[in-house]
C-alpha cells in the first residue's frame, strides 16, 4: 500500500497544499497494488466545483475576540491555496481533505442569494453588520463565471444593509458599481488581506491569488470609488513575514487604506502539519525558527485555541510585534477601530405577496 498524503510535486503545480490525507472524520486513504504491472498515469490536481443546496447562510457566533457576530460564505473550499488558511479544516465536515481538496474541490451554494434574502426579510430579523468571506474568499476565481457573491451583494443593497467583506481577490473591483453607492450610504467596507510583499514567496505561499502588487492596486481602486479600505496585515507569519510589518503598512497606506488590522499565523487541527510540510519543502532553512517563534508564544504547542490568544499569541514576541503595529499605524495615520458601519438605514423592501399599502 501507498500512503497519499504525500503527493509529487509534479501532480500539484500551482496548489499550496502539498498533501491530501484523509480528515479527522474519515479512513486513511491509500492506494492498493492490484497484481498488475501497468504503468498508470496521474494527472495533475484540477479544480472540480459541486453544488450545495443551502438551508440558511447567515452563521452566527459568540466569540467574543471577532468583531462580527454573523457571516456568510457562499463558497466552501476555496482555490486560493493559501499554504496557511485556518478554514482548511472545514472540509474535512464534508468528507474531504483540509489539504488538496480544500483547493481543488470547491462547493458553491447557488441559492445563497435567495436564502439570505428570506433570512433578511424574516420578522424576527434584527439588522447588524454581516461578514462577507471569513471563511473562504468571496472572490476567488470561481465567483468570475458563478457570481453567487454579487448577487447577495445585490440582495444585501437592496436592503440597505450593513457589510464588511475580506477577500484577496482583484475580482472585487467588478462590484463597484455595487459598492460605491453602499460605501455612499456607510454600509460598506473591504478588507483587503496583505502578507507579503515578496512576489515570489506569495506565489509559493497563495499561488492562485492575486500578486501582492495586485492587491495594492485593488485598494487604490476601492479607495478611488469612495470605498474605505482596512489593510489586513493576516497572517504574520513569525520569522517568515513579520519583518515586513511596516513595509505592508506603509504600501497600503500609500494606495489609500484608512485603516489596518493584524493577526499571527494560526494552525489549528490539520493545517499545522500541512504548514510544516510547506515550510520543509519552500522554507526549510526558517522552518526551524518560525515554529520556535509560534510555539514559544502558544504555551509550547504549536497553536493555543483559547479566546484572545488564538488570533496573536502571548509573550515577549507577540507584545513586541503588537508594539510594533501600534508604532507603525500612529505615525502613518492608519486606523486600528474602524467607524461603525450604519444599521439604522435597514429597511425590508417589498416581498412578493405582501399586502399594498393603501396610504
Amino acid at each position: 500500500m501507498q500512503d497519499l498524503s504525500s503527493v509529487p510535486a509534479e501532480r500539484r503545480k500551482g496548489r499550496g497544499a502539498a498533501s491530501n490525507a484523509a480528515g479527522r472524520f474519515d479512513l486513511a486513504r491509500e492506494e492498493v497494488w492490484d497484481g498488475w504491472d501497468i504503468p498508470e498515469e496521474r494527472g495533475s490536481f484540477r479544480t472540480e466545483i459541486r453544488e450545495e443546496t443551502a438551508r440558511s447562510l447567515i452563521t452566527y457566533n459568540r466569540s467574543p475576540d471577532l468583531p462580527f457576530d454573523r457571516s456568510i460564505n457562499p463558497y466552501r473550499g476555496c482555490e486560493h491555496g493559501c499554504a496557511y488558511c485556518f478554514a482548511r479544516p472545514s472540509h474535512a465536515y464534508l468528507g474531504l481533505s483540509p489539504g488538496l481538496d480544500f483547493e481543488t474541490i470547491l462547493i458553491a451554494r447557488p441559492n445563497a442569494p435567495e436564502v439570505l434574502r428570506h433570512e433578511l426579510a424574516a420578522a424576527r430579523y434584527r439588522v447588524a453588520p454581516i461578514a462577507l468571506g471569513t471563511n473562504t474568499d468571496p472572490y476567488q476565481p470561481v465567483e468570475r463565471d458563478r457570481g453567487i457573491t454579487r448577487a447577495c451583494l445585490q440582495t444585501l443593497a437592496a436592503f440597505n444593509h450593513p457589510v464588511a467583506i475580506v477577500t484577496k481577490g482583484a475580482l472585487v473591483e467588478r462590484d463597484l458599481d455595487i459598492l460605491a453607492p453602499m460605501a455612499a450610504l456607510g454600509l460598506v467596507r473591504v478588507g483587503v488581506s496583505l502578507t507579503t510583499l515578496d512576489a515570489d514567496l506569495a506565489r509559493r505561499m497563495e499561488p492562485r491569488a492575486p500578486s501582492p502588487a495586485r492587491r495594492l492596486e485593488s485598494i487604490r481602486r476601492l479607495t478611488g470609488a469612495g470605498v474605505p479600505v482596512r489593510v489586513m496585515t493576516s497572517p504574520l507569519v513569525p520569522g517568515l513575514t513579520d519583518h515586513e510589518l511596516e513595509a505592508l503598512l506603509t504600501a497600503a497606506r500609500d494606495a489609500g487604506a484608512d485603516a489596518a488590522s493584524w493577526i499571527m499565523l494560526r494552525l489549528p487541527r490539520e493545517v499545522s502539519a500541512l504548514w510544516q510540510e510547506w515550510l520543509a519543502e519552500h522554507a526549510p532553512g526558517r522552518a526551524a525558527k518560525v515554529m520556535g517563534l509560534l510555539r514559544e508564544m502558544h504555551g509550547g504547542r504549536d497553536y493555543d485555541p483559547r479566546w484572545g490568544k488564538r488570533m496573536r499569541g502571548e509573550g515577549a514576541y507577540a507584545r513586541l510585534v503588537g508594539a510594533r503595529f501600534r508604532t507603525a499605524c500612529r505615525r502613518l495615520g492608519l486606523a486600528t477601530d474602524s467607524q461603525p458601519l450604519r444599521c439604522d438605514l435597514f429597511a425590508r423592501p417589498p416581498q412578493p405577496g405582501d399586502q399594498l399599502s393603501l396610504l
